[in-house]
């Protein structure tokens, strides 16, 4: 199916970089069976709730900054080099597929980056190092420096709006391919999850791979349950 396709998109979600040290959100011992999520109106109503969210954050410095891209990573890497692949969209917040050969450019974070931060108020973007000093000189999270809102991790938090142009580039890619490739993704976060079924509806093939069923098996052409590294390996370009 990828030698016959003329145009590849691929949808990866937290499963692509479990082999890279990265834990995902919803498996057992996954973030979310650890600590509840701090929804958005939270986040910006408590200073308590902001201070306890870059806690966490800071807490999985170590782990985002040793992980590099793994075998699937350079798979999809490789066929983009080759012109078989676009741009990639990604439920990701890691930016491992940058690291892997992606321009920035193509990659579509419909969930965000968790590599800096953001004003909430103006979008001034941060380094995690001024916010990391600032956190321990006051002990608390430091306000943006032009307007005065809460600083975030530039990710999508639960009840935070989707990025309109991600959504937007996302929809367009999803709808110009032959070939749609959903790559551990637990396919029930919305409107993320609306993808795999427009590309079908759009007359592309739909191929799942991850290790745990999902709630669109049924409508893919293929599904493979099974390690997402050893799958794409063979991919690889040396």
């Amino acid at each position: 199916m990828i030698a016959e396709a003329s145009t590849i998109v691929p949808f990866t979600g937290a499963g692509i970089s479990t082999e890279c040290g990265i834990p995902d959100f919803r498996s057992p011992g996954g973030l979310w069976t650890r600590h509840r999520p701090i929804p958005f109106d939270e986040f910006v109503a408590s200073s308590d709730a902001r201070d306890e969210s870059w806690r966490r954050r800071f807490a999985m410095e170590p782990t985002f900054a040793a992980a590099r891209p793994g075998r699937g990573h350079h798979a999809l890497a490789s066929l983009y080099k080759a012109g078989k692949i676009p741009a990639i969209i990604t439920q990701n917040i890691d930016n491992l597929h940058q690291m892997s050969g992606f321009a920035a450019d193509h990659v579509v974070e419909l969930h965000g980056n968790t590599t800096y931060a953001r004003c909430i108020g103006c979008g001034r973007a941060y380094d995690l190092r001024w916010v990391r000093r600032r956190f321990d000189a006051q002990g608390a999270v430091p306000d943006c420096i032009s307007c005065n809102q809460p600083v975030k991790t530039a990710t999508i938090s639960f009840g935070q709006a989707m990025p309109e142009e991600a959504m937007r580039r996302a929809a367009e890619l999803t709808q110009h391919c032959d070939l749609f490739l959903a790559i551990g993704s637990s396919l029930v976060v919305w409107p993320a999850a609306g993808f795999p079924p427009m590309a079908k509806n759009n007359g592309a093939k739909l191929v799942i791979i991850n290790n745990q069923p999902t709630e669109q098996d049924n409508i893919a052409d293929l599904v493979i349950r099974h390690d997402i590294g050893a799958t794409l390996a063979p991919f690889v370009s040396n």
